[in-house]
């Protein structure tokens, strides 16, 4: 499809969403994890890509951002617009129409959409592992990538293997007791787990992680706003009797670097990871955007604060109790997902479904843009006896007003 093309069908869909953009799922499978089963997609379709690429774990949404995995499709994690008979990439609609989707300042500063979000579903734990830096993989064309977690209570009616996350390294440990983690990779388990802690996650709670922090992921459902990289080192070589591949631990390093274990060990940020104080610095609890509940809605903020002193993206949950409408203005554009209830949003219907075929339209994503999301949003709770409850993520310094890392702590002590 050419760019005018594009142009032309982008500007039509805007024009008939009055600025919101409906979406279609994105499933996103990952060789090296088994799939948790509360994504609402059917059991048959868990390997609808082939056993040979893993089972999906994982909804993109909003995403503008390819994902890195061997024998991908070119498109695999990209989001899709959908309008009348039309389906072109959110990609390319912000490569055709930049500003009037993501707003003048983000096209100029990033000339793309540069963040997304993804559920990720796993029946146990993700291997210890860390986003590298920008700077650590600039020399291959790459982008660092921080992230937020939010753990979303409709998804979460079982909290499957381990729900616990590692995060960090124990204080007092040393780069040689990681280097000889490393150095035992082909003995089974490198014991790289023995050196970190591990924090039990709760449901409607969350945490910020930055660039090259250890984390190893439990077995919640994780609503997860991060910059639009893929990028990632794996330092644990054995999880739950599955072995990890090197590959996946150099996956990102410089090919000269790939057997540098001093490279590898220093890829770590050692101050970061040795904090002593890691859950004040990292762990949030949702704080509301103000006092609106007598109006019939609650809009609470879920996924915020800065890492590495930017606030890289942030996140919303809105709660409209049934029957009621709400008007809601943003500073920015935003990606939705809807995940409880039936209503409107704009002109447009939505509702959670209950099972999801892998192919099938679903009626729970949307895309709003800058302009329609400062004039306004009219947000319709239809369902009798349920409310309408939406997961909005937003891109880099959009909410200058959201709070920061212990603020809820500080709110409900």
């Amino acid at each position: 499809m050419s760019q005018q093309s594009i142009e032309i069908m982008t500007r039509r869909a805007l024009d008939g969403g009055n600025g919101i953009l409906r979406l279609a799922p994105t499933w996103v499978p990952r060789s090296f994890l088994h799939p948790g089963r509360r994504l609402k997609l059917h059991p048959d379709d868990l390997y609808a890509l082939g056993a040979h690429r893993g089972g999906i774990d994982e909804r993109w949404f909003a995403s503008t951002t390819p994902a890195d995995n061997e024998g991908a499709p070119a498109d695999e994690g990209l989001s899709y617009v959908v309008f009348a008979e039309g389906r072109f990439s959110l990609r390319d609609a912000v490569e055709a129409c930049g500003a009037e989707i993501i707003g003048q300042e983000m096209w100029d500063t990033y000339q793309r959409w540069p963040v997304y979000s993804k559920f990720f579903d796993n029946m146990g734990p993700i291997p210890h592992h860390l986003h590298q830096s920008t700077e650590q993989v600039a020399a291959l064309g790459r982008l660092g990538k921080p992230e937020g977690y939010y753990f979303p209570p409709q998804l979460n009616y079982t909290g499957n293997n381990f729900p616990y996350t590692f995060f960090g390294l124990e204080p007092g440990t040393t780069k040689a007791d990681v280097r000889r983690c490393l150095q035992r990779w082909d003995e089974g388990d490198n014991g790289i787990l023995d050196l970190s802690k591990a924090y039990r996650l709760r449901p409607g709670t969350g945490w910020l992680v930055g660039p090259r922090l250890l984390h190893a992921p439990g077995s919640l459902v994780t609503y997860e706003p991060q910059w639009g990289s893929d990028v990632f080192g794996m330092y644990q070589s054995l999880v739950e009797g599955r072995a990890v591949p090197r590959d996946l631990l150099v996956k990102d390093v410089p090919a000269d670097k790939q057997d540098d274990l001093d490279y590898l060990v220093d890829l770590i940020d050692w101050e970061g990871n040795l904090d002593p104080n890691f859950k004040d610095n990292h762990y949030l609890e949702p704080i509301p955007v103000a006092d609106s509940a007598a109006e019939g809605y609650v809009d609470r903020w879920v996924v915020y604060g800065k890492a590495d002193g930017q606030q890289w993206f942030s996140a919303k949950e809105l709660t409209v109790a049934p029957g009621v409408k709400a008007t809601i203005k943003d500073n920015g554009a935003y990606g939705l997902i809807v995940v409880q209830g039936r209503g409107q949003i704009g002109d447009l219907p939505v509702h959670s479904p209950t099972m999801i075929r892998f192919g099938e339209m679903t009626e729970d994503e949307l895309f709003v843009t800058e302009s329609a999301a400062r004039s306004g949003v009219i947000v319709a709770s239809l369902a009798e006896h349920e409310p309408l409850v939406v997961l909005r993520y937003f891109g880099p310094d959009v909410n200058p007003d959201a709070p920061e890392v212990g603020d809820c702590k500080r709110r409900n002590p």
